[in-house]
């Protein structure tokens, strides 16, 4: 049996993202690698905007120890995609993102997947707990699981 995809309303968070056209590839779709663009996309504008993650100066920052997309179905240029949000897991020095990519003003999904971030110290790229401003933006995002 195959699993249930996700919905819009699996996600607390969306972000606009308009494709571009460099993003197509030779068969007329989204290529797949630009999917996780879209997913780091998503998750930075979210910490930086709602967690105060600056990116150049922040003495914590979380760096991607894994990756999966599964695609439904493709996205061509010209579209604007909708990236939806949530967290999977929230744990001391790590966090599981869930991302759900659909067509803005579509309800089918076209791509879901997840990346777990571990957060480290930039000076040397030790594990530390997330920073607290970034772990009270994510946990409204949480879902049960």
């Amino acid at each position: 049996m195959a699993d249930k995809l996700p919905t819009r309303a699996d996600y607390g968070h969306f972000l606009l993202i308009q494709t571009r056209w460099n993003d197509m590839d030779r068969y007329g779709h989204v290529n797949n690698m630009i999917y996780y663009g879209y997913m780091d996309t998503v998750v930075t504008e979210y910490i930086m905007t709602h967690g105060g993650l600056d990116t150049a100066t922040s003495p914590v920052v979380g760096l991607v120890i894994e990756s999966l997309c599964r695609y439904q179905r493709p996205i061509s240029f010209p579209s604007v995609i909708d990236a939806g949000l949530r967290v999977g897991k929230l744990g001391n020095s790590s966090v599981r993102y869930e991302v759900g990519i659909f067509v803005a003003g579509e309800e089918e999904i076209t791509a879901h997947g997840h990346f777990v971030h571990v957060y480290v110290t930039r000076a040397d790229n030790r594990p530390t707990p997330i920073p607290t401003g970034i772990r009270s933006a994510l946990e409204p995002l949480v879902v049960a699981g």
